[in-house]
Protein backbone atom coordinates (compact mmCIF):
# COMPACT_ATOMS: atom_id res chain seq x y z
CA UNK A 1 0.00 0.00 0.00
CA UNK A 2 1.43 3.39 -0.89
CA UNK A 3 -1.60 5.64 -0.25
CA UNK A 4 -4.62 4.68 1.26
CA UNK A 5 -8.10 5.98 1.02
CA UNK A 6 -8.48 5.43 4.96
CA UNK A 7 -10.53 8.40 6.19
CA UNK A 8 -9.61 6.75 9.75
CA UNK A 9 -6.77 5.57 11.61
CA UNK A 10 -8.50 2.33 12.57
CA UNK A 11 -9.33 1.83 9.09
CA UNK A 12 -5.98 2.48 7.88
CA UNK A 13 -4.30 -0.15 10.38
CA UNK A 14 -7.30 -2.83 9.14
CA UNK A 15 -6.45 -2.37 5.14
CA UNK A 16 -2.39 -3.52 6.93
CA UNK A 17 -1.38 -7.22 6.78
CA UNK A 18 -0.96 -8.62 10.20
CA UNK A 19 2.40 -8.19 10.78
CA UNK A 20 2.71 -4.39 9.38
CA UNK A 21 -0.56 -3.69 11.58
CA UNK A 22 1.69 -5.23 14.87
CA UNK A 23 4.55 -3.17 13.68
CA UNK A 24 3.09 -0.24 13.07
CA UNK A 25 0.98 -0.35 16.59
CA UNK A 26 4.03 -0.53 18.39
CA UNK A 27 5.50 2.39 16.66
CA UNK A 28 2.26 4.24 17.43
CA UNK A 29 1.90 3.65 20.66
CA UNK A 30 5.56 4.32 21.34
CA UNK A 31 4.54 7.91 19.57
CA UNK A 32 1.03 8.91 21.64
CA UNK A 33 2.98 8.23 24.69
CA UNK A 34 5.91 11.08 23.77
CA UNK A 35 3.86 13.38 21.96
CA UNK A 36 3.58 16.56 23.20
CA UNK A 37 0.50 18.49 24.62
CA UNK A 38 -1.09 20.02 21.16
CA UNK A 39 -1.00 17.49 18.67
CA UNK A 40 -3.61 15.37 17.11
CA UNK A 41 -3.51 11.73 16.17
CA UNK A 42 -5.38 11.79 12.76
CA UNK A 43 -5.13 10.56 8.55
CA UNK A 44 -3.57 13.38 6.47
CA UNK A 45 -2.02 12.17 2.93
CA UNK A 46 -3.07 8.63 3.28
CA UNK A 47 -0.96 8.11 5.85
CA UNK A 48 -1.51 7.94 10.14
CA UNK A 49 -0.52 11.38 11.03
CA UNK A 50 0.33 13.36 14.16
CA UNK A 51 -0.28 16.95 13.94
CA UNK A 52 -1.38 20.54 15.20
CA UNK A 53 -4.90 20.82 14.52
CA UNK A 54 -6.06 23.65 12.07
CA UNK A 55 -8.41 24.80 14.52
CA UNK A 56 -5.29 25.93 16.68
CA UNK A 57 -2.71 26.73 13.54
CA UNK A 58 -4.51 27.44 10.40
CA UNK A 59 -1.91 29.22 8.43
CA UNK A 60 -0.68 26.39 6.80
CA UNK A 61 0.63 26.77 2.95
CA UNK A 62 -1.51 24.03 1.89
CA UNK A 63 -4.24 24.40 3.84
CA UNK A 64 -3.53 21.07 5.69
CA UNK A 65 -2.80 20.61 9.76
CA UNK A 66 0.81 21.08 10.53
CA UNK A 67 2.79 17.80 11.05
CA UNK A 68 5.31 16.50 13.53
CA UNK A 69 5.08 12.74 12.66
CA UNK A 70 3.84 10.21 10.49
CA UNK A 71 3.63 6.60 9.85
CA UNK A 72 2.74 4.95 6.93
CA UNK A 73 2.93 1.53 5.66
CA UNK A 74 4.82 1.59 1.81
CA UNK A 75 5.52 -1.05 -0.98
CA UNK A 76 8.42 -2.48 0.42
CA UNK A 77 8.90 -1.18 4.10
CA UNK A 78 7.29 0.74 6.45
CA UNK A 79 8.49 4.41 7.75
CA UNK A 80 8.17 6.68 10.09
CA UNK A 81 8.32 10.51 9.63
CA UNK A 82 9.70 12.96 12.30
CA UNK A 83 9.88 16.19 10.46
CA UNK A 84 11.00 18.04 13.57
CA UNK A 85 14.60 16.14 13.30
CA UNK A 86 15.45 17.78 10.17
CA UNK A 87 14.49 21.35 10.65
CA UNK A 88 18.08 21.80 12.05
CA UNK A 89 21.21 20.78 11.28
CA UNK A 90 22.37 20.02 14.83
CA UNK A 91 19.14 18.17 15.44
CA UNK A 92 19.72 16.24 12.51
CA UNK A 93 22.90 15.26 13.20
CA UNK A 94 21.94 14.26 17.06
CA UNK A 95 19.39 11.87 15.63
CA UNK A 96 21.79 10.52 13.33
CA UNK A 97 24.64 9.85 15.91
CA UNK A 98 22.32 8.45 17.92
CA UNK A 99 21.05 6.05 15.51
CA UNK A 100 24.10 4.75 14.64
CA UNK A 101 24.70 3.87 18.04
CA UNK A 102 22.03 1.82 19.07
CA UNK A 103 23.79 -0.75 16.69
CA UNK A 104 20.11 -1.06 14.70
CA UNK A 105 20.10 -0.94 10.72
CA UNK A 106 19.96 2.37 9.52
CA UNK A 107 17.77 3.45 6.46
CA UNK A 108 17.21 6.82 6.41
CA UNK A 109 16.03 9.30 3.85
CA UNK A 110 15.24 12.72 3.45
CA UNK A 111 12.12 12.76 5.78
CA UNK A 112 12.02 9.59 7.32
CA UNK A 113 13.03 6.13 8.72
CA UNK A 114 12.59 3.11 6.90
CA UNK A 115 12.16 -0.24 8.51
CA UNK A 116 11.72 -3.46 6.76
CA UNK A 117 11.48 -5.35 10.71
CA UNK A 118 10.26 -3.97 13.89
CA UNK A 119 13.35 -5.14 15.19
CA UNK A 120 15.32 -2.25 12.85
CA UNK A 121 13.75 0.52 14.76
CA UNK A 122 14.93 1.80 17.84
CA UNK A 123 11.81 2.67 19.28
CA UNK A 124 13.18 4.46 22.48
CA UNK A 125 15.38 7.15 20.16
CA UNK A 126 11.85 7.44 18.25
CA UNK A 127 10.05 8.39 21.13
CA UNK A 128 13.15 10.87 22.23
CA UNK A 129 12.56 12.71 18.51
CA UNK A 130 8.88 12.98 19.10
CA UNK A 131 9.13 14.56 22.54
CA UNK A 132 11.80 16.95 21.92
CA UNK A 133 9.38 19.62 20.04
CA UNK A 134 6.24 21.24 21.36
CA UNK A 135 3.61 22.22 19.56
CA UNK A 136 4.88 26.19 19.84
CA UNK A 137 8.52 24.92 18.78
CA UNK A 138 7.05 23.50 15.75
CA UNK A 139 5.05 26.71 14.57
CA UNK A 140 8.17 28.66 15.13
CA UNK A 141 10.12 25.99 12.91
CA UNK A 142 7.66 25.82 10.27
CA UNK A 143 7.21 30.20 10.52
CA UNK A 144 11.00 30.73 10.18
CA UNK A 145 11.38 28.18 7.14
CA UNK A 146 8.60 29.89 5.19
CA UNK A 147 10.15 32.93 6.03
CA UNK A 148 13.20 32.26 4.40
CA UNK A 149 11.87 30.65 1.67
CA UNK A 150 10.00 33.29 0.22
CA UNK A 151 11.41 34.76 -2.46
CA UNK A 152 12.74 38.46 -1.96
CA UNK A 153 11.15 41.33 -3.98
Amino acid sequence: MVSSKATTVAEYLKELPEDRRKALNAVRKVIRENLPKGFEEGMTFGMITYYIPLKDFPETYNGQPLGTAALASQKNYMAVYLNNIYSEPATTKWFMERYKATGKRMDIGKSCVRFRKLEDLPLELIGEAVAMTSKEELIKLYEDARKSSRRKK
